[in-house]
């Protein structure tokens, strides 16, 4: 995988994001089913400082020299959700579904505001990887399921090739993602927590304790809905195109002691998504929500079983 130092600029969809803003494009609202809202602005710098709370490893990779795809597109393990259908959903409404192109998971919904902290756990999930390239994150977050930023951070596991490679990382979407340098290996135990310390203050917290590392960083980010709180799996962008990338064989993933504001995410009688490509072909699949407690199993890579290209 090459890890280029250059900083560059993404076009996804029609979204221009430079510099840590986003500049949001009529044909990306569009596409993702998102209104044209004025968009989160990041107090985010290009290359954020590392910042550790016990770990003696070095805290991150320069967010410009991030993972790339072996066609040199940098891989953003996070960001917000691409829905299918419905595009729009009544906060609090009891049992509602939807599906995505790069979520699958649960997230609670809410008014602007509504919501001041997230979390939840989960075991790194088991690779299998035979041959292509696929990517997959998981995490926890506020925002991005209706608005235009995400604060988050969880774990990842890619293949390249027959090869999984298996990483942390943190991300105050649309500013670059940041990933730690902590081994991170499958079956490792993680907490993850994402809390509005003070207006656009966030602490993002990752904690790996099986391999006893923990990594708290506190960033700035304007403009924020705070109208969101989700526990994902995620297929990661970005293709040479700009697309979503294949999902890794993972298995499945289980979630724990999901929170949202304090409460079981079950309180919020929160939105169940499902994973499908572009063409309808069901990634993933989600089991019900008790309290905290779900599942995710993978399907597909996107375009049928074991990979190839989703666009």
């Amino acid at each position: 995988m090459s890890h280029s130092a250059r900083r560059r600029g993404l076009v996804i969809a029609g979204s221009s994001v430079l510099a840590g803003f986003t500049l949001m494009a009529p044909a990306y609202a569009a596409a993702s089913g998102h209104s044209a809202a004025p968009a989160a602005t990041s107090a985010v710098p290009a290359v954020p400082a590392a910042t550790s709370a016990t770990s003696a490893v070095p805290a991150v990779t320069s967010a410009a020299a991030g993972r790339r795809t072996p066609s040199g597109a940098l891989v953003r393990p996070g960001g917000v959700s691409h829905l299918v259908g419905p595009r729009t959903v009544r906060p609090g409404a009891r049992n509602t579904a939807t599906t995505s192109t790069n979520w699958s998971g649960y997230a609670a919904t809410g008014r602007f505001g509504a919501f001041t902290s997230v979390s939840s756990s989960w075991v790194e999930p088991t690779a299998r990887c035979t041959s292509g390239d696929q990517y997959s994150s998981f995490w926890v977050g506020l925002d991005g399921f209706s608005s235009y930023s995400v604060e988050q951070t969880g774990s990842a596991v890619d293949c390249i090739g027959s090869t999984p490679e298996y990483y942390s990382w943190y991300e105050m979407y649309p500013a670059y993602p940041v990933n730690y340098s902590n081994p991170v290996r499958p079956g490792d135990h993680f907490t993850g927590s994402v809390t509005v310390t003070r207006g656009s203050t966030f602490t993002l917290t990752l904690s790996d304790t099986t391999q006893r590392w923990s990594h708290t960083v506190t960033r700035t980010l304007f403009g924020a809905a705070r109208s969101s709180a989700e526990v994902i799996a995620e297929a990661p962008c970005c293709t040479a195109d700009s697309g979503i990338l294949p999902l890794t064989d993972f298995g499945t993933v289980s979630f724990s002691g999901s929170t949202a504001n304090g409460l079981p995410l079950s309180r919020f009688s929160p939105v169940g998504i499902n994973m499908v490509s572009q063409y309808d072909v069901p990634e993933d699949t989600v089991s019900a929500l008790s309290g905290g407690s779900f599942s995710a199993t993978w399907l597909s890579s996107g375009n049928g079983p074991r990979g190839g290209s989703r666009r």
